[in-house]
C-alpha cells in the first residue's frame, strides 16, 4: 500500500487548510487504495479567523492541533517525516498555505516558506517521488524549488494572471487550467490542480482533485 503524506496547514479556508480540498484528497487517496498520512508543522497560526464573520479573532491556535481536526486526530509532526518514509506528498490549499506554511499572503513572490516544508518538498523531488499541490499550494512548491539546480517546475493555479505571474517570478512555468484538470509535470513528478482558485463548488473541485490523486498515484509506480 502506497503511503501518501497530506500536508495540512490548519483547519478552515481563511486561516488553514481548505476543508473540502483536504477531505476530498483523503477520500480519493483511500479510494485509490493508498494510505493517507496526514502531517503538519507544530507552529503557531499566523492569525485566527472567525469563519462565520470572516473577521480576525483574538485567539492563538497551533497548526498541528488544528490540522488534527481534519484528520480525526491521526497526524504526524512534519519534522518526523522524510521522503524515505512516504511514496508521495499532496498539499491542499487554503490560506494556511499562504499564511502559516509561508508568508506569501503578505510578501508574494518574495515570500519565505517554513523550513520543514521546504526540506520535505526538496527531499521528494530529489528522490523522484511525486508531489501534488492544490489551489494556492503550488506557490509552496515553486518557492521550495527556487534555485534548485536543473529543476523548473510546471504548475497551475488556474487562470488568475496576477498569481500566475508571481509563480513565474519564483522560477516556475505556469500553465492555465480548468477546475477539473490536473497538470502533470512528468519531468519533475509534480501534479497541480486549481481547485477553489476557480471553484465554484465542491462538485467542481472534486473532479480536479480526483484527477490529481490519480496522477500522483500513477507517478508512484514509475521508476
Amino acid at each position: 500500500m502506497k503511503k501518501i503524506a497530506v500536508l495540512l496547514s490548519g483547519c478552515g479556508v481563511w486561516d488553514g487548510s481548505e476543508i473540502h480540498e483536504a477531505t476530498l484528497t483523503l477520500y480519493f487517496l483511500a479510494r485509490a487504495g493508498a494510505q493517507p498520512v496526514p502531517i503538519a508543522p507544530r507552529i503557531p497560526q499566523a492569525e485566527t479567523i472567525d469563519h462565520f464573520t470572516q473577521r480576525r479573532a483574538e485567539e492563538e491556535r497551533d497548526v498541528l492541533v488544528e490540522s488534527a481536526r481534519i484528520s480525526r486526530g491521526e497526524i504526524k509532526d512534519i519534522r518526523e517525516v522524510t521522503g524515505g518514509d512516504i511514496d508521495g506528498l499532496i498539499i491542499p490549499g487554503g490560506f494556511g498555505a499562504a499564511k502559516n506554511l509561508s508568508n506569501f499572503a503578505q510578501a508574494g513572490e518574495n515570500c519565505t516558506i517554513n523550513e520543514e516544508v521546504k526540506r520535505l518538498i526538496r527531499d521528494m523531488v530529489r528522490r523522484r517521488k511525486p508531489v501534488g499541490a492544490l489551489c494556492i499550494a503550488p506557490i509552496l512548491v515553486a518557492k521550495a524549488l527556487q534555485g534548485m539546480e536543473k529543476v523548473t517546475p510546471t504548475l497551475t493555479i488556474g487562470n488568475d494572471p496576477t498569481t500566475a505571474k508571481k509563480l513565474e517570478k519564483m522560477g516556475a512555468v505556469h500553465v492555465t487550467a480548468k477546475v477539473d484538470e490536473a497538470i502533470i509535470d512528468n519531468a519533475n513528478r509534480i501534479v497541480s490542480t486549481p481547485a477553489y482558485m476557480i471553484g465554484p463548488g465542491i462538485q467542481d473541485v472534486a473532479k480536479g482533485i480526483e484527477n490529481l490523486v490519480k496522477g500522483v498515484m500513477e507517478l508512484t509506480g514509475k521508476a
